[in-house]
């Protein structure tokens, strides 16, 4: 039974022949962070935060501060201040209402990112509450999943567009993320053949990101 997918996400996977694909995606994702997920959550000054309303209406918020406001505080965890804003209390009282949340964090430059699904809590810790002056509380998540989504149509610069943007035409560069030797045998035929071309799969540690297209890897056509 996949904690992802329900009926109507594989419907979609079958027509576009991905199911392969999104069930490797799924037995990599994680509910202990590791140490290079640590260390990027750590070091990031935003990210954004998914909550759901007692209506069941969901709402995304932006969550700012100085590198080390979201801290890393157990296998599972992570806590973030919670600021002066606008008197709504959107996050608060939604968390207060339904724990469930998600956040993503997102890497300009690499360019990356990295998904938590989890439970959060609103805390007043004494302890917590001295690691944020100027915090009213802290917000404590407790992750479920962890895992990464594609970052090549991440715009690096606010004034370029992503060079993964499919042209005109359709085409795009094909993503290097696809080379990597633990999608062996999950992808699509026609990705799998792109592969091939490409030069084989790649351990994880030769993956350089997408922010720089190789030209081996062009054109390719956007589903």
């Amino acid at each position: 039974m996949s904690e992802f997918f329900g009926t109507a996400h594989r419907q979609l996977q079958d027509e576009h022949g991905t199911r392969r694909l999104a069930d490797r995606l799924e037995e990599l994702a994680h509910a202990a962070f590791e140490p290079q997920e640590r260390d990027f959550i750590q070091c990031v000054r935003m990210f954004f935060l998914s909550t759901v309303d007692a209506h069941g209406q969901p709402t995304v918020s932006y969550k700012g501060g100085a590198p080390g406001f979201v801290r890393t505080v157990g296998a599972s965890e992570l806590v973030f201040p919670n600021y002066d804003g606008n008197g709504m209390f959107m996050t608060l009282g939604n968390i207060a209402e339904c724990a469930r949340v998600g956040l993503l964090f997102i890497d300009f430059e690499r360019p990356h990112r990295l998904r938590v699904h989890g439970t959060a809590r609103i805390t007043k810790d004494e302890e917590l509450l001295s690691l944020y002056p100027g915090a009213d509380c802290v917000v404590h998540v407790t992750a479920a999943q962890i895992f990464v989504n594609c970052g090549r149509y991440i715009h690096q610069d606010p004034s370029k567009l992503s060079p993964h943007v499919p042209d005109a035409e359709g085409q795009q560069p094909f993503p290097a993320w696809k080379r990597l030797n633990v999608f062996d045998g999950a992808l699509p035929l026609a990705d799998a053949h792109h592969v091939e071309e490409a030069g084989g799969t790649i351990p994880f540690e030769e993956y350089s990101g997408e922010a720089n297209p190789a030209p081996a890897l062009m054109p390719h056509k956007a589903n």
